[in-house]
């Protein structure tokens, strides 16, 4: 069974930086697909960067150029770098697992996905 434990949320002010860590637990084949998520006061959750074993990865619009999701050799370790943050950022992140989907469709609103973690939160001040 995989399981996903997401660390590393805080406060910093805007423009500063966080690097959020996942760890990976089970037997993560390379049909996984890895994301991170976020839940925005008063929006739906939605998608912010995934990656595939192949290294392919995808960004929402919002965080292109700013955040950078990574992962270990053995997909034990997921990252999520964030830099020149905003106060928009502020929300609750999600380490996500799932076994089907891919990069292009992951991020789908109506996608049901496998694994949540239980989320950290990140609050970025003016």
């Amino acid at each position: 069974q995989v399981k996903v434990v997401e660390s590393g949320g805080g406060s910093v002010q805007a423009g500063g930086s966080l690097r959020l860590s996942c760890m990976v637990s089970g037997p993560i084949s390379e049909t996984y697909c890895l994301g991170w998520f976020r839940q925005v006061e008063g929006k739906r959750r939605e998608g912010v960067a995934v990656i595939d074993a192949w290294e392919r990865t995808r960004y929402a619009d919002s965080v292109k150029g700013r955040f950078t999701i990574s992962q270990d050799n053995n997909r034990n370790r997921l990252y999520l770098q964030m830099d020149n943050l905003k106060p928009e950022d502020t929300g609750t992140y999600y380490c996500v697992a799932d076994r089907v989907a891919t990069i292009g469709t992951m991020m789908d609103p109506a996608r049901v996905l496998d694994v949540w973690g239980q989320g950290t939160l990140v609050t970025v001040s003016p």
